[in-house]
């Protein structure tokens, strides 16, 4: 196995072994699963920088260097291809997404596989043995002696390329492997998970390769502390067009969160509709069953009928909240009656709703805390609790979803505050003994220098 550190630095020399330059970088092609070195680049006299074809000029190399087929006066020069990219300036040091395990990672070394003439890449050092091997092989090989010896293993960490995703650099034109896994397909809660490791500006930059409908899912998926700062982020256009097809609960939630000028600025931008639901969620006060509750369900009137209930159904958007209830409201409005959906299955088109609805409702009031209303839905067992005001007009309703949300909150909060001493015991710990384990390694190597 070869690393391109090994081979950075080291003389490119002609078919006579006159040498030409020193090797600077090399370029894979992008679309294969195990991208092969397509290009060698390598600086001349004067540290003139050329490229040429590996496939047309490469006869050996190792990492002492490479030998070429041809003389340098028979050498024909080339550039970067559109489908290239060089390992050295666009991957070494960057910070690339781990798709498979879901985390950002730095790029510390890379390593390559030799098969006859080929060289192809196999993946990403992200490792301390990469960053070691960076700054001198030797220096690898010491501390892991070292560490075989406590009887410790330091192991390779080794990203495939197909599960590496680029954030440094606008890739949105390479044309990739088909098995190589994206950032824009993966799960929402996955990328959301991504954009809460990376700083502003790669941030930016994933977001700039998402559709509305994927970055409107990965905002909903991401912790709370982090939405908000991540709407102020992005331009007002674009930032008003994603709270605005986003559920107006979890809209409302963002906008509390951001200052009163850019949340003003934002909901002025949007659509009259959704503006109007967001501030109508705005008016209740955050930790209670009004400010936890959407207003995307699902009501008739309890003169309709059953097939025309249905077809109600059918004519809902794609992206519409699932319905666990249809809630029926008699002639002034108020909630009088539920229905599900087995029971509209069930029963005959003509039939009235009113006629087969269930009266006996439970419900909040938008005054009451979160935290009640998560034990009744829990106690009850319910998909979902509808919200009415005073008069038995219907508000809105708080799903099981947004019940396990406030628990969670709650539940973490308290976590921290217990936890938080015995964190800092154990992070005073582990920073001791760490200064000890190294006063210890370097003593031992120094002794097997002398």
């Amino acid at each position: 196995m070869l690393y391109l550190s090994q081979m950075m630095g080291k003389p490119v020399v002609d078919m006579r072994g006159e040498k030409i330059g020193t090797i600077s970088d090399l370029a894979i092609s992008t679309g294969e699963v195990f991208p092969r070195i397509t290009s060698l680049a390598f600086q001349g006299p004067g540290k003139v920088p050329f490229m040429i074809s590996w496939r047309k000029y490469v006869n050996e190399f190792d990492e002492d260097g490479i030998t070429l087929s041809v003389e340098s006066h028979d050498i024909r020069f080339s550039y970067l291809q559109p489908d290239e990219v060089l390992l050295a300036r666009d991957l070494l040091n960057r910070q690339i997404v781990d798709t498979q395990g879901m985390k950002v990672v730095r790029v510390n070394d890379l390593k390559l596989s030799q098969s006859g003439t080929q060289l192809r890449l196999l993946g990403a050092e992200v490792g301390t043995r990469g960053i070691l091997r960076g700054l001198a092989p030797w220096l690898e090989r010491a501390v892991v002696a070292v560490a075989r010896a406590f009887g410790k293993r330091i192991d390779e960490q080794i990203i495939a390329w197909n599960y590496m995703d680029l954030l440094d650099r606008d890739l949105s034109e390479v044309q990739l492997s088909v098995t190589h896994k994206r950032l824009d397909e993966l799960h929402p809660a996955d990328v959301a998970d991504i954009l809460e490791q990376l700083d502003p500006q790669q941030r930016a930059n994933v977001f700039q390769h998402l559709d509305d409908a994927r970055a409107t899912e990965a905002i909903s998926e991401m912790e709370d502390e982090y939405q908000a700062e991540f709407i102020g982020e992005l331009d007002d256009a674009r930032a008003a067009g994603l709270l605005g097809s986003m559920d107006p609960d979890d809209a409302a939630d963002i906008v509390r969160d951001l200052s009163y000028e850019k949340a003003e600025t934002l909901l002025r931008l949007m659509g009259v509709e959704d503006a109007a639901e967001i501030r109508q969620l705005l008016g209740y006060k955050d930790g209670t069953a009004g400010g936890m509750m959407t207003t995307q369900f699902v009501a008739v009137h309890e003169d309709t009928t059953v097939g025309e209930t249905i077809e109600v159904l059918r004519e809902l958007p794609e992206d519409h909240p699932t319905v666990h209830y249809v809630y029926v409201l008699n002639e002034y409005e108020r909630l009088v009656g539920v229905l599900s959906l087995r029971t509209l299955v069930l029963t005959d088109d003509a039939k009235p709703v009113g006629s087969v609805m269930f009266e006996d409702i439970i419900t909040a009031t938008p005054d009451e805390t979160e935290e009640d209303v998560a034990a009744d839905i829990f106690k009850y067992d319910l998909p979902a609790m509808p919200v009415v005001d005073e008069r038995g007009g219907l508000l809105g309703i708080v799903t099981t979803d947004d019940a396990w949300d406030a628990i969670e909150e709650d539940v973490s909060g308290d976590k921290v505050r217990v936890n938080a001493p015995m964190v800092a015991g154990i992070a005073i710990a582990a920073v001791l003994f760490l200064g000890l384990y190294t006063l210890v390694l370097f003593q031992i190597i120094g002794y097997s220098w002398s």
